[in-house]
């Protein structure tokens, strides 16, 4: 469903060093570097983007202050300016962001602001874009006025395949003009489905597993989840071989 000679990437998020060289290895195109996945990824640390620097493959950095919602406060605008500074130089091919409002639309003013000051790097628009249901056609046009390379969708809904429906509309909507990238919910069992019915060019995942609790200490203090999970570089291998 794609173009001759046009090639399917996998973007991977990872948020610790063994996660990024799982993902190396299992042949990932290009990364999402965050903290915290847990919590849908938050800012990384500038010690983690120098790490990413080196990497044979595009990284992009989450532009992202604190969990929970996007609606971000003058301070944390102003944090997250710093951030994408940080980005810069450190050396990253990037940035993932996004901010809404209360009721869901996107944030033009501050995604103005916060594209400025990317200005010259990549950008996607992340997942705050699934909370402008249901004018999603609308908020991809304001995605694409703005300049955004690609946006980060579930279709609105909590995993890529439950959003496949509206997926396909951004997709045909989007016109080559801005790369849908389905994410969420992405695994070797549930993306060839995707394939068969979307013309996919880029597709988001964790390609996590989940992993026991091995530290003592940190379960001792409280500090261990018994939800962790892992980037797998078995997983990575397999969506890349689908694609």
């Amino acid at each position: 469903m794609i173009g001759a000679g046009e090639v399917r990437r996998l973007e991977v998020c990872v948020d610790d060093p063994a996660g990024l060289e799982a993902a190396i290895r299992g042949g990932a195109d290009r990364i999402e570097l965050c903290s915290a996945l847990a919590l849908g990824g938050l800012t990384p640390s500038l010690g983690f983007m120098r790490l990413a620097r080196a990497l044979p493959v595009p990284a992009y950095a989450m532009i992202r202050p604190r969990a929970g919602d996007f609606c971000f406060s003058p301070r944390e605008a102003d944090l997250m300016v710093r951030d994408i500074a940080a980005v810069r130089e450190a050396g990253l091919a990037g940035v993932v962001l996004g901010a809404g409002r209360a009721d869901g639309r996107l944030d033009l003013r501050l995604l103005e602001r916060l594209l400025r000051a990317a200005d010259g790097l990549g950008t996607t628009l992340h997942r705050a874009f699934d909370l402008a249901g249901p004018a999603f056609e609308a908020a991809l046009e304001e995605a694409i006025r703005l300049g955004f390379e690609r946006v980060l969708t579930s279709g609105g809904a909590r995993t890529a395949p439950e959003g496949l429906p509206v997926l396909a509309r951004l997709m045909e909507r989007a016109e080559g003009r801005i790369t849908v990238m389905p994410g969420s919910g992405i695994t070797p069992q549930t993306l060839p489905a995707l394939l068969s019915r979307l013309p996919i060019v880029e597709v988001h995942a964790s390609c996590a597993l989940p992993v026991p609790v091995r530290s003592p200490a940190a379960e001792r203090l409280g500090f261990c989840d018994a939800g962790e999970r892992r980037t797998d570089e078995a997983v990575v291998r397999a969506l890349k071989a689908l694609l």
